[in-house]
């Protein structure tokens, strides 16, 4: 916890409701574990771990968080409707310090054409779901959503109803990312000075990116009384997505002098959850992206090179180290030990044992046999690819690729489906098109590909390509991503890994009709 004397600012992490709800970014049941232990290891105060009430999945996962979590408060989001309410309750109930987040529109156009309600049974909605959370629990979180284009005086009568029913977080969310930073600072202002009892619940501000402005409009909301920011790591979220929450809280660290507030984030995370969030969604991080993209501390103008020599101030406004980025990263080779690769696996955030360990030992030795230099973002995609593959009913086994100006461009594949190998030869339109309908012939879907990006995990000819994919198939997304020093078994893997999701969303999506 904070010990500082300056205003201790909430940060409220919505990477598991809002941030699952990217096209493509959900997340397995085990997914979410992991992310949340993370997020309470690393100090974030409110984990808001789903919606209980949009599905059986959703319900366990947030019951599971629950369970788990030792001292974040676990959160759970309900609509205003009675059965929203008991269902949030119920998943929350087995956490140490249960939150239930209720919600309602109440903008000018939500409420026509959304809602289908006027003003009057709006109101009505807000003090009935309030009261029904504070049945359950002490701590009840009411956002008014698209608070930003609602009308001052009628939301400052909701707020008013929200506060006197037991609320004790009023959120007041620019759900469609519409404004911009003086005019979001200026409505918490307003508010807190004209509602009653305004001094009695937290403010908290939800931001969403569309016009770029999330992070700049959660941080004046801040310098306006705002003790609660919600964000998720890498900005992850519908459309543009919400505030990056590595970006808000190295804002109001580095800038201590303008903004004197204090969270109880332990940057030195920043990074590792970063790389867990790319893994478990499959959405890479933009390489120039703040804080946490991995051109975010590299420097190549000369002008720039000569001035990092002399003074890392120069031109680094904080250090690689404070956000878990290691400052070397070229120390493993083909004659590093299985213990040296386990204390590099330990300083890079894994802890593996027993055949984990020894998998991932095995293919560190394999690419390290077929790369000069094996850095460590190597490793990191190394395990990452690992551990994206557990559990998967359908494996990579081999492949084998014909490509050139000759042709045909053909690829011969074996994978193990449910324990039993299948093997399948098919042409393509170049060697990935064939890869792809190699594997359509074993695993036959109606994924459309929407999305095939490659990149360099390192430079040099020898790096490893990390790929990613995402199919949509009747608007079920699923994203997959693998490195290997091989383009093309990268391909492989990285479809396969969005198969095995499309497949087990489609069952899912089938069991629940």
């Amino acid at each position: 916890m904070s010990t500082s004397s300056n205003p201790l600012i909430r940060i409220f992490d919505t990477t598991l409701r809002d941030g699952e709800q990217s096209p493509g970014a959900s997340m397995t049941h085990n997914e979410k574990l992991e992310l949340a232990e993370l997020m309470e290891t690393m100090g974030v105060d409110v984990i808001e771990a789903g919606f209980p009430a949009a599905s059986e999945g959703d319900f366990a996962a947030v019951s599971a968080i629950a369970e788990q979590s030792k001292s974040a408060i676990i959160c759970g989001l309900a609509r205003s409707t009675p059965n929203d309410i008991e269902r949030c309750a119920e998943a929350v109930r087995k956490a140490a310090r249960p939150r239930i987040h209720t919600f309602i529109s109440t903008s000018p156009v939500h409420m026509k054409h959304k809602l289908k309600m006027g003003p009057n049974a709006v109101l009505e909605a807000v003090g009935r779901s309030v009261a029904q959370a504070r049945n359950h629990t002490d701590d009840v979180e009411w956002s008014a959503e698209d608070a930003t284009r609602t009308e001052f005086d009628f939301l400052c009568k909701c707020i008013d109803v929200a506060i006197a029913s037991g609320a004790t977080t009023i959120n007041i969310p620019d759900t469609v990312g519409y404004s911009h930073p003086d005019e979001y600072g200026a409505l918490f202002r307003r508010l807190i000075e004209n509602v009653p009892n305004s001094d009695k619940v937290i403010w908290s501000a939800h931001c969403h990116n569309d016009l770029g402005l999330a992070v700049a409009n959660s941080i004046n909301a801040v310098a306006n009384g705002a003790r609660q920011v919600e964000c998720a790591i890498n900005g992850l979220g519908e459309r543009a997505g919400n505030a990056a929450l590595e970006e808000v809280v190295m804002a109001m660290k580095v800038r201590g002098d303008t903004l004197p507030f204090e969270t109880n984030i332990q940057p030195a995370y920043l990074s590792k959850a970063s790389a867990m969030v790319s893994r478990i969604t499959g959405f890479p991080v933009q390489y120039n992206k703040a804080i946490v993209g991995k051109n975010a501390f590299a420097h190549e103008s000369g002008i720039h090179q000569d001035g990092m020599l002399k003074n890392a101030e120069t031109y680094e406004i904080m250090r690689p180290e404070d956000v878990g980025v290691a400052k070397t990263s070229l120390v493993m080779g083909k004659h590093s030990g299985r213990h040296a690769f386990r204390d590099k696996l330990e300083a890079l955030g894994y802890v593996l044992e027993g055949d984990a360990l020894n998998d991932a030992f095995k293919r560190f030795k394999t690419l390290a046999d077929r790369k000069k230099h094996v850095f460590d973002d190597d490793i990191i995609a190394l395990v990452d690819d690992q551990l994206a593959a557990e559990g998967e009913r359908i494996v990579f086994k081999r492949l084998r690729v014909v490509a050139g100006t000759d042709g045909p461009q053909t690829a011969e594949i074996d994978l193990v489906v449910d324990g039993d190998e299948k093997f399948a030869i098919a042409r393509g339109n170049g060697p990935v098109d064939a890869v792809f309908n190699a594997i359509r012939e074993i695993v036959p879907h109606d994924g459309k590909l929407e999305l095939y990006q490659v990149h360099a995990v390192t430079g040099g000819t020898d790096a490893q390509a990390t790929v990613s994919v995402r199919l949509n198939c009747e608007g079920i997304m699923s994203t997959g991503r693998s490195s290997d020093p091989d383009t093309l078994v990268a391909s492989a893997k990285a479809y396969l890994h969005a198969v095995n999701k499309l497949e087990a969303r489609k069952a899912k999506r089938t069991h629940a009709a």
